[in-house]
């Protein structure tokens, strides 16, 4: 069974950095592209940043997040810098090969 476990979100202030984890398991994932989508509150969810053969920005993130992967761990990375009130969402890691979704994790940028 496929299962993404992220961490490392919480509350931080404008202009600061979390670096978000998202540990897979179950499956062989290193051949295949991760990425990360956020849902804000009232908001449906989007697209932030993949990794496969190269690697994807939403323009709202690009110059300012990160997308990384450790495979030897299994592990996918979101390094998010100059942090923004806006990127206030629960952050969420995706396989699409396998069709799953973490249970996801609050970042909170205060102002």
């Amino acid at each position: 069974q496929v299962q993404l476990v992220e961490s490392g979100g919480g509350l931080v202030q404008a202009g600061g950095s979390l670096r978000l984890s998202c540990a897979a398991s179950g499956r062989t994932f290193s051949s295949y592209a991760m990425g990360w989508f956020r849902q804000a509150p009232g908001k449906e969810r989007e697209f932030v940043a993949a990794i496969g053969d190269s690697t994807w920005y939403a323009d709202s993130v690009k110059g300012r997040f990160t997308i990384s992967r450790d495979n030897a761990k299994n592990t996918v990375y979101l390094q998010m810098n100059s942090l923004k009130p806006e990127d206030t969402a629960v952050y969420y890691c995706r396989a699409p090969a396998y069709d799953a979704w973490g249970q996801g994790t609050q970042v909170t940028v205060s102002s």
